[in-house]
């Protein structure tokens, strides 16, 4: 322990490494389990992952654009760009060019995909609730205050180092 009572982080040995104990390996089980139970309930609207999620965000009004929602959910432009090809096939989106920088496509989603996009906070609600079964409420705040927290040291390692 260091001065302040804060554990050091040599939880992990190279010798004695295994996956069954590795947080990120758990991680990606538990988020692969979320993603699979969603896909399965929003199936009946014809979604996948690769599409609710983009018209979730597109609806919260956090990205309007490809490359936004691309550096938002983190994936390759050219995959966001088929996700968003087959969500305006499908009458949920519409690619519209900036009136003021014409090298700017908005998103702008349509009327079906404002409706489509009201169902899915209620099937992930339900999905991680069922997920989080037998948690109790300050476990599952503490959850979200350790997962922030190795998000907030994974953004830190990536930030370039100060001079």
């Amino acid at each position: 322990m260091n001065q302040d009572d804060t554990p050091s982080t040599g939880f992990y040995v190279p010798g004695q490494y295994r996956p069954d104990q590795s947080v990120g390996y758990l991680m990606k089980r538990v988020l692969s389990s979320v993603l699979a139970q969603a896909d399965d309930r929003l199936a009946s609207l014809d979604l996948t992952h690769a599409q609710w999620l983009p018209l979730f965000k597109l609806a919260a009004k956090e990205c309007h654009t490809v490359a936004g929602l691309a550096r938002e959910l983190e994936l390759d432009p050219g995959a966001m760009t088929r996700s968003l090809d087959r969500l305006e096939a499908k009458g949920l989106v519409r690619r519209e060019r900036s009136t003021e920088d014409r090298r700017v496509v908005n998103l702008v989603m349509t009327d079906e995909g404002r409706q489509v996009a009201r169902q899915v906070p209620p099937v992930m609600a339900e999905v991680l609730n069922n997920h989080l079964q037998g948690f109790s409420e300050a476990e599952w705040k503490q959850l979200i205050a350790l997962l922030t927290r190795m998000v907030a040291n994974g953004d830190a390692m990536r930030q370039p180092p100060a001079e």
